[in-house]
This record gives C-alpha cells, sequence and structure tokens, in this order.
C-alpha cells in the first residue's frame, strides 16, 4: 500500500489495489455517475482509476477506496484530491448506487477531511459540487461546508457548472 488506511465505525478507507478495479469499472458505468465524469466505459474508467491512483504517488495522497466493514465489499472512492489546476484542496466522494443514503459519504469524508487537516496540513477544503447535485449539496452541508459560489475547473473538465463548497481547518475543529 502507498498510503494510511484509516477506519471508522462502518467503513476501511485505504489506497485502491488492483482487485478493487471491477467494481470501480461497474460504478462508473451507471448514470448516476454523471456528476463525477461517468458513465465511462471500462477503458476510460481504466484512466480514471490510474489517475487516482498516480495520484497517491504524484501528490502522497488521493482518493480512498471506501470498504464496507461489515461485508467487506468495495462501494466507492473518496478523499483528498488536487489535480493540476483544480480550485483548491478538496475531498470529494462518489459511492455506488447500493450504498448511498446510509451516510457513508458524510462517514468517510469527515474521516478524509481529519486525515487532510492533521496530516496534510491543509488549512481549508473544498467540494465541488454540481448546482444540481442535491444529494452531495446535503452531504457538504453535514460536514459543516457552506456553498461559496461558482467555481471555475481546469481542462478537460472546464464546462462543469459547479459551485465550491467549504471551509478552513478552523471551522472545521470548531464543529468537531
Amino acid at each position: 500500500m502507498i498510503g494510511p488506511t484509516l477506519t471508522t465505525a462502518r467503513l476501511i478507507l485505504r489506497p485502491p489495489a488492483a482487485e478493487d478495479f471491477p467494481a470501480f469499472v461497474e460504478m462508473m458505468a451507471h448514470e448516476s455517475t454523471r456528476f463525477i465524469g461517468g458513465p465511462m466505459v471500462p477503458e476510460v474508467a481504466w484512466r480514471s482509476w490510474a489517475a487516482i491512483i498516480g495520484a497517491w504517488t504524484l501528490n502522497g495522497f488521493s482518493m480512498f477506496s471506501v470498504i464496507e466493514r461489515d461485508t467487506g465489499q468495495w462501494i466507492g472512492r473518496l478523499g483528498p484530491w488536487r489535480p493540476l489546476g483544480w480550485p483548491g484542496d478538496e475531498v470529494g466522494w462518489g459511492l455506488n448506487g447500493h450504498a448511498r443514503g446510509k451516510g457513508y459519504a458524510t462517514e468517510g469524508a469527515a474521516a478524509a477531511i481529519d486525515w487532510a487537516f492533521d496530516h496534510l496540513g491543509w488549512e481549508d477544503v473544498i467540494h465541488t459540487i454540481g448546482p444540481e447535485n442535491v444529494a452531495s449539496q446535503a452531504v457538504a452541508t453535514r460536514l459543516g461546508a457552506k456553498n461559496r459560489g461558482p467555481g471555475k475547473m481546469p481542462p478537460p473538465v472546464d464546462a462543469w457548472e459547479v459551485e465550491i463548497w467549504g471551509q478552513t481547518r478552523d471551522e472545521w475543529r470548531a464543529r468537531r
């Protein structure tokens, strides 16, 4: 493994592994992933997967694979994310359809935000969320983030309309 493993009450967050890829392909094939770059054919999903894994080497952080503790099942990816040109230090999330609505995104993102502030030294965290992505807006609100207004994404996703949600480390710690 090229990064830490974080454990919450119901989740294991760890760097992605090769055996997670088939579940990632399955998740990214669905229309419900339209807010995180999908739906994707397996070949495009592979490139996205490689970027997530490569970011661990390039940055020392990236999205974690999200594993449900009770079942050992891969249910999504979430965590710190900052590609070149990104509008800030982000903790993002994307879960498989069957794992949504259970509070996993909030639980996992909270652990990832703690880790980013405590181990990466981040002073601020954002979430880039499409204006029509009500579910992710609700997660951001539960995390204590505020909508900071429209954001500008870098190429090749510069046509995406996003709002920047976020909070400072001090705001986060005051709520914890």
